[in-house]
């Protein structure tokens, strides 16, 4: 029989599963520590739980915890994890040192159903949600783990897509029963689904990334179908109504293709289209995807598209590429791992 995982419980459903062993409902505070501060990999390692019930937890439950089935290590110190995902996809976690920063971006879902052009990921169709169990493994599985600074929801998938499960991950990062993290050192990043985007900025206070990649509408549709459904005019008329003058951080990701979306036209067109938004822009170097004709724009031209943006008061950085040798665009390693499923979806 399998055996449902621990990790991935909030207090809450903790504390049902405990009442079903005859414990009382303090026990899941003992658990959730074990859980997410002690570590612990097997049940056995619960002391403080008398030895009864830690047999019948055993009967029906295991900690849950599943190491990477692989991974890539840069020349940068970055690496990417491959992780078992669901319906067949695996999926991936990328660690990303960078001084005394240590940033893990983490999957929520194996595929995506955005269908973004320039993405492998949305090459690759979706396979199915993962659970929060499966999002939290990714956290605690790697053997950098408790060096951890930051946590980003940038992998593969649209985390908005998977609210409940996203929910729930964040809960057990930063509430006290959990690891405690300050919602500052999290970040999610969203096409902009507005029901759940609203949702997440209400629910919590972690910072908020979304994907803009391109001020024109009809130009946007093109490479990112859900234009249409969820007009980047309208996700940015939500975000006004927010705060983000304090202690939470609204970024956009823009990535930069050679005479695409990277003339004056462009940046000019983000100004008008940004208004007064306190606000970043994160200028992403392409990493070029196989079967795309899609090319990075330049370094002297990214400059430039900076500046300009910056001589217009909005703060825009240049995002230092990372992993490049090793596959860093979210699905390349877990595609790779995929051939079969990849030439069937081809």
């Amino acid at each position: 029989m399998n055996k449902k995982p621990l990790i991935g419980l909030t207090l809450q459903q903790l504390r049902e599963v405990v009442a079903s062993v005859g414990l009382r409902p303090f026990a899941a505070k003992q658990m959730a520590s074990w859980l997410y501060v002690k570590r612990a990999t097997t049940i056995d390692m619960m002391t403080d739980l008398p030895k009864a019930a830690r047999e019948r937890l055993n009967e029906e439950y295991c900690i849950g915890l599943v190491a990477p089935k692989d991974a890539a290590i840069s020349v940068d110190g970055t690496v990417k994890y491959l992780f078992e995902g669901v319906g067949g996809r695996d999926i991936e976690a990328v660690y990303i040192p960078d001084g005394e920063r240590a940033t893990l971006c983490v999957s929520s879902q194996a595929g995506c159903k955005m269908n973004c052009q320039f993405c492998m990921t949305g090459r690759q169709g979706f396979n199915g949600n993962l659970t929060t169990a499966a999002i939290i493994n990714q956290v605690l599985s790697i053997p950098q783990s408790q060096s951890l600074t930051n946590i980003v929801f940038m992998g593969m998938g649209e985390p908005l897509d998977n609210l409940d499960a996203v929910l729930d991950a964040i809960s057990i990062l930063t509430e006290p029963w959990g690891m405690a993290w300050s919602p500052k050192r999290i970040t999610v990043s969203s096409i902009g689904k507005l029901k759940e985007l609203r949702t997440l900025l209400d629910i919590t206070k972690v910072h908020i990334a979304i994907s803009l990649h391109n001020p024109f509408a009809t130009e946007r549709a093109k490479i990112m179908p859900v234009e249409r459904a969820y007009p980047i005019r309208d996700v940015i008329e939500l975000l006004g109504k927010y705060d983000f003058s304090h202690q939470r951080r609204l970024s956009f990701e823009y990535i930069m293709w050679r005479n695409v979306n990277d003339s004056p036209k462009y940046s000019e067109a983000l100004v008008k289209l940004i208004g007064r938004l306190d606000c970043r822009f994160n200028l992403i170097r392409f990493h070029v995807i196989p079967g795309s004709d899609l090319q990075p724009s330049t370094t002297a031209v990214m400059e430039r598209f900076r500046d300009s943006l910056n001589q217009h008061g909005i703060t825009a950085t240049i995002r230092a590429s990372r992993g490049e040798d090793i596959m860093a665009a979210c699905g390349m390693l877990a595609g790779k791992a995929n051939p079969q499923q990849d030439a069937k979806e081809s």
